[in-house]
């Protein structure tokens, strides 16, 4: 699953020109956010050793349209959203931002599908509760094609995920990029 050397970050370069794009249309401002690392050791500028120095919460934050926005960024090579590629800790803390009116999610890439979806954050929150009591552990790609939306190319966007937050969350308008 992603982020596990370095299959993530093509997919998370292709979320930052996105949001490099939406914050320059003026359309929504959201940010990778920093892990935070306690650094061990240098040479001169640059960093030898560094470890986590606490767990972060979720790869983006930002504001659309006034609401929140929390998500992963996940990738796989598998048919499958495997759910222990969350930590306890990122579920917790999407449950707390949803409950207070946030919009969160997470974005799913299948790289040998070629095909990105956005897995809304209650679906997730049901996977994951069923599998923390002897339910599945997994999502099947199948299942997320009928319950997901997908993201594609659009607007000028080559991954346009605020297109498939619009469907989700009952069909807002960003308007026109241009």
């Amino acid at each position: 699953m992603a982020q596990q050397g370095g299959r993530g970050m093509a997919f998370e370069t292709l979320i930052n020109h996105a949001n490099a794009i939406y914050r320059q249309r003026g359309l929504a401002v959201v940010q990778k956010r920093p892990t935070p690392i306690k650094i061990l050791r240098t040479n001169g500028t640059r960093i030898v050793s560094a470890v986590l120095e606490s767990a972060s919460t979720v790869d983006y934050e930002g504001v659309y349209r006034g609401r929140s926005l929390q998500f992963e960024a996940k990738s796989t090579r598998e048919k499958r959203f495997d759910l222990k590629n969350l930590l306890p800790h990122q579920v917790e803390h999407l449950r707390a931002c949803a409950a207070q009116g946030a919009l969160c999610f997470v974005l799913v890439e299948f790289t040998e599908q070629q095909r990105i979806y956005l897995l809304p954050g209650e679906r997730m929150l049901l996977a994951w509760d069923a599998s923390q009591h002897g339910g599945a552990k997994s999502i099947p790609l199948k299942d997320i094609e009928q319950s997901c939306f997908p993201v594609q190319q659009g607007r000028g966007v080559l991954v346009d995920y605020l297109a498939a937050v619009e469907l989700w969350s009952g069909g807002w308008s960003v308007g026109v990029l241009s």
